[in-house]
């Protein structure tokens, strides 16, 4: 299960940690452009997030927002959402992978 997290606040770098880096570098590594998508679209894809969400959170980077991903059991996602609804994202949806 994975949390998507988008917020406006002026920068437009993702930061991850964890067991999800692993296969986003394995992705990025081996993608260039695939369907249309950049390498970071192709790796967001490839962990489950729909192809119409990738395209809007790509987005949102070019226009210097930012994205959080976070990954973990159905408890650690849901507690992710509790503590980040209180800044009032742009975006938030929570993707089953």
């Amino acid at each position: 299960m994975s949390g998507v997290f988008n917020q406006n606040i002026g920068l437009g770098p993702v930061i991850m940690a964890g067991p999800l880096v692993a296969v986003l570098v394995a992705t990025l590594e081996s993608a260039v452009v695939v369907g249309g998508l950049s390498a970071l679209g192709a790796a967001l894809y490839s962990i489950g997030i729909p192809r119409e969400s990738v395209i809007r959170y790509e987005a949102a980077l070019k226009s210097a927002q930012y994205l959080l991903v976070v990954h973990g059991g159905h408890d650690e996602v849901a507690r992710a959402h509790e503590v980040l609804t209180v800044s009032k994202p742009v975006d938030m949806a929570i993707h089953l992978s």
